[in-house]
C-alpha cells in the first residue's frame, strides 16, 4: 500500500484515497482490499473494539493524568455480544470528556481503575473483559521524569515517576514490553510512520502498533 508519495507525513495523498482507489480497481470491499494486502485468508473477522470508560489527561477538568481507562472485551464470543456488554455500563450521570466517555470527578489513576474493576465485577463480566489504558505520556513528560500530577501548577516533583513511558523514551518501552507479558500497543510511537515503526521493531519497543488508515 502507498502511504504517502514520498512524504514522511503522508501530505501528497492519504491512505485512505489511496486505499479506497485500489479497492474501486479490484471492485471489492475496502476491508477486503486491506485483507488482500494484509495476507489475510477469509472468513473476514472483525476486531475487538475498545471502549473509553473514563477519561483524563488534558481532555478533561478531573485530576486524572492518564487520559483513557478502556475495556476489551476478549472473552466475547461475538461481535453481537461485544456491543451488548461495551452497553451495559454507566447508568448515573456524569460529565462527559473530549473522546466522548465519562469524565467523573475521581482524583487519582488507581481510583479509576479500581472503579472500572468494580463495575466490570458488578456487571458480571469479570471473565470477559479486560483493562486497556491510553496512558498519553507525553502530556506530563517533564524533564526526563514523569508528573502524574501535572495538572496542579504547585505539583511535588520528589514525586514525579521515572519509568513511564513518553513517545521519545525508546528504552522505557523496551524495558516494558520485555518485562510485561501483555499488549503494548505502539501509538504516538510509531504514529503510522515507516521509519519509526522500523525503529520499534529494531529495539523490541512494542508488540502491536494502532495503524490510523485515515
Amino acid at each position: 500500500m502507498i502511504f504517502s508519495l514520498g512524504t514522511p507525513n503522508k501530505s501528497n495523498l492519504g491512505a485512505k484515497a489511496v486505499s479506497k482507489a485500489g479497492a474501486a480497481e479490484k471492485c471489492i470491499p475496502l476491508y477486503a482490499h486491506i485483507a488482500d494486502l494484509a495476507g489475510s485468508k477469509k472468513p473476514y473477522v472483525l476486531p475487538v473494539p475498545a471502549f473509553n470508560m473514563i477519561n483524563g489527561g488534558s481532555h478533561t477538568g478531573n485530576k486524572l493524568a492518564m487520559q483513557e481507562f478502556m475495556i476489551l472485551l476478549t472473552g466475547a464470543c461475538s461481535f453481537t455480544e461485544v456491543m451488548k456488554i461495551g452497553s451495559e455500563y454507566g447508568q448515573d450521570a456524569t460529565n462527559v470528556g473530549d473522546e466522548g466517555d465519562f469524565a467523573p470527578n475521581i482524583q487519582d489513576n488507581k481510583e479509576g481503575l479500581e472503579l472500572l474493576k468494580e463495575a466490570i465485577k458488578k456487571a458480571g463480566y469479570t471473565d470477559k473483559v479486560k483493562i486497556a489504558m491510553d496512558v498519553a505520556t507525553s502530556e506530563f513528560y517533564k524533564d526526563c521524569s514523569y508528573d502524574l500530577d501535572f495538572k496542579n501548577p504547585n505539583s511535588d516533583k520528589s514525586k514525579w515517576l521515572s519509568d513511564p513511558f513518553d513517545q521519545v523514551d525508546w528504552s522505557a518501552w523496551s524495558y516494558l514490553n520485555k518485562s510485561c507479558k501483555i499488549q503494548t500497543v505502539g501509538d504516538d510511537l510509531t504514529v503510522t510512520n515507516p521509519t519509526r515503526i522500523i525503529t520499534a521493531i529494531e529495539k523490541e519497543a512494542c508488540n502491536a502498533l494502532l495503524l490510523k488508515v485515515n
